[in-house]
């Protein structure tokens, strides 16, 4: 049934493994909050040099999750054999 899931676009980690952290949010909000400070405070070529900036990290930031996804599953499948190869 997972499969089925994962096949018609249902499973959503990302969404899913921060939805209910109280931490994150917090940060989300704080993050949020001071971004919006520090925009309004800055002339207009530096809030186009802060956007790319910010672009760049939320960039990284993506790369970054699908690697840990990625070496996440790999580790789990590789745990998974181990398991079935022990006796």
């Amino acid at each position: 049934m997972l499969l089925e899931y994962l096949w018609y676009g249902n499973v959503h980690p990302v969404e899913e493994f921060l939805e209910g952290n109280k931490e994150y949010k917090n940060l989300l909000r704080i993050a949020a909050k001071d971004q919006e400070r520090l925009s309004a405070s800055l002339s207009p070529e530096k809030a186009e040099l802060f956007e790319k900036y910010e672009s760049a990290v939320k960039e990284m930031h993506s790369v970054a999750e699908v690697e840990a996804f990625s070496y996440g599953f790999r580790l789990g499948v590789k745990l998974m054999i181990e398991a079935e190869a022990t006796p």
